[in-house]
């Protein structure tokens, strides 16, 4: 089992390679998913044992996706995402790799196997990728075949989601190394507009600072309007334009 585990370790070391001219082709989280999805079907698919594959990520702060190699995939994901039990939830929530031999047989989960009997998958493996907490992300892959993943496709699959899990670290960390940038952006911006109101108070009331932002800030809670957008409107009806155009270079 061993010997089986550095071989595996060995054919997948271009794994997250691969994923990495993915982020530089396409940064966004959610197609690179569909991308990875479809790669490890292709990957982890043999002749006579071809198998669908559905990965499902949740971040912090973020609405949970799902993306899949075709649309078989994507309905045994969103199905289990809808009862909120099955095997990719199970191995979410930290039990680690999940083998379902057969699902007509499968009694763990009964609500999930009622929505997915239709479907024509047998076997299921939901093996957990290795993520930075709070991330967690789940690769399944799926078969018609009942039993379709032995001790050695088991060992083939974990390999593949360890070099897998790499990759993806990364692009998470790019991806909320851009959504921090963008939020600070976004702040400036707001104080930037906040701060000509404030002067442009000042130079018409005639008075502080601090008397001029608690005007602005009368008018926020009065009105029910955020501040940023009622120091906007001072902003455009002193200066007679649509609103403050703010600037930072990238």
């Amino acid at each position: 089992m061993v010997a089986a585990k550095v071989s595996n370790d060995e054919v997948f070391t271009d794994v997250a390679l691969h994923l990495q001219d993915l982020v530089l082709g396409n940064p966004c989280v959610e197609k690179l998913l569909g991308e990875l999805a479809a790669y490890a079907a292709g990957r982890l698919s043999s002749r006579g044992g071809e198998v669908s594959c559905s990965i499902s990520l949740v971040r912090s702060r973020k609405s949970s996706t799902a993306a899949g190699s075709d649309q078989y995939a994507r309905r045994m994901v969103r199905a289990e995402d809808s009862c909120g039990q099955g095997p990719g939830t199970a191995a979410g929530g930290g039990n680690g790799t999940v083998h379902v031999p057969d699902l007509g047989l499968e009694e763990r989960w009964p609500q999930y196997t009622r929505s997915v009997a239709g479907y024509g998958f047998l076997s299921v493996l939901s093996v957990p990728l290795a993520l930075e907490s709070p991330n967690r992300a789940v690769l399944n892959l799926y078969s018609r075949l009942p039993n379709a993943f032995n001790g050695h496709r088991i060992d083939r699959v974990e390999a593949f989601a360890e070099q897998a899990s790499k990759g993806l670290r990364l692009v998470l960390r790019m991806a909320r190394l851009q959504d921090t940038r963008d939020e600070l952006k976004a702040a400036m911006e707001s104080r930037t507009v906040i701060d000509l109101a404030t002067g442009a108070i000042m130079a018409r009331n005639k008075c502080s600072q601090p008397a001029a932002f608690k005007v602005l800030l009368r008018a926020s809670n009065t009105r029910n309007i955020k501040l940023h957008d009622v120091a906007s409107q001072v902003v455009a009806a002193l200066s007679g334009t649509s609103g403050a155009v703010t600037h930072f270079d990238e």
